[in-house]
């Protein structure tokens, strides 16, 4: 059964009600649910979102993976699916949303996705993509155009020099759709 007091203090902290922040707080608490954790603290357990919309607010919230603790991923497919990681255990699923139910909107589509068998919401399967690894520290390098640091990893080479993305992009050195 669903806990509204959750529901409740999702959407306080989302903003909003809406579909997207149901489907991913059912998403997460289906992984509460399977590895037996109400929160994750550092990153024992991983979310590999495949979307940026609404369900991630869910996942921030129920389960406690960010982008700041580096155990929420952001791949860009477009697909509101959720591929869940626990690194204790090395169990991990996916969850694929499944499409609408017919005829229901609004707020009898939060209610049903809420409250319905997690099959009826989600298609399960195995992660389409690697456990990402832990996040590491990064050593920070100066751009040479514009004297902003930046993480080396994120850095590119211009005639022979570290720059950062911004303005390799300003160059013409590159093309880059922000992710």
């Amino acid at each position: 059964m669903m806990n509204m007091e959750i529901w409740e203090k999702a959407v306080a902290f989302h903003g909003h009600t809406c579909g997207g922040l149901a489907l991913g707080v059912r998403a997460a608490m289906e992984a509460q649910r399977r590895f037996g954790v109400e929160r994750a603290e550092d990153e024992e357990i991983v979310c590999v979102t495949e979307n940026d919309a609404c369900g991630v607010d869910g996942i921030q919230f129920v389960l406690g993976c960010t982008l700041g603790k580096g155990n929420l991923i952001y791949r860009g497919t477009g697909k509101f699916a959720f591929s869940f990681f626990n690194r204790k255990t090395g169990e991990s699923f996916r969850l694929m949303a499944r499409d609408k139910k017919e005829g229901l909107r609004g707020a009898q589509y939060i209610e049903y996705v809420l409250t319905a068998p997690i099959g009826e919401i989600f298609a399960e399967g195995k992660p389409r993509a690697e456990l990402p690894e832990p996040a590491r520290g990064l050593n920070s390098v100066k751009c040479h155009l514009c004297g902003e640091a930046a993480a080396e990893t994120k850095m590119r080479v211009l005639d022979g020099k570290p720059v950062c993305i911004d303005c390799f992009q300003e160059k013409g050195g590159g093309y880059d759709r922000g992710w």
